[in-house]
């Protein structure tokens, strides 16, 4: 099984590779922001809910929705940012499809970055 950290290594090798991007603590968990806008939160076991995922932007709660509804065994609505539109891939359960995840990532990283540059990825 994949530890924590490595898959904070991982999420951290796909966010920071992205132009503008910045690290930092936030409210005690990895979070990644563009232009300082987030974009991307790492949460494990999260006030105790033993899921550990990456939390991105979508489009809002339609989209956030339907990537539920369409597998809801990877999504999940997260406590807190949820609400406003954010949804979580778990990445705990077997084997991450990377590719899948750096490209909501990539898509998060869109939807928070100033249109300047938006168009560079």
């Amino acid at each position: 099984m994949t530890t924590a950290q490595a898959l904070l290594d991982q999420v951290s090798r796909l966010c920071l590779a992205l132009p503008a991007t910045a690290t930092k603590l936030s409210h005690g968990t990895p979070a990644f922001s563009v232009s300082g806008k987030m974009f991307v939160y790492f949460l494990d076991d999260h006030h105790g809910d033993g899921i550990t995922s990456v939390c991105v932007k979508t489009s809002g709660l339609e989209e956030q929705a339907m990537l539920i509804e369409s597998d809801p065994d990877l999504y999940y609505r997260p406590a807190y940012i949820g609400p406003a539109g954010w949804v979580g891939l778990r990445l705990d359960h077997g084997p991450v499809d990377w590719d899948h995840v750096e490209d909501r990532i990539r898509t998060s990283w869109r939807l928070a970055a100033p249109r300047k540059l938006a168009g560079m990825i």
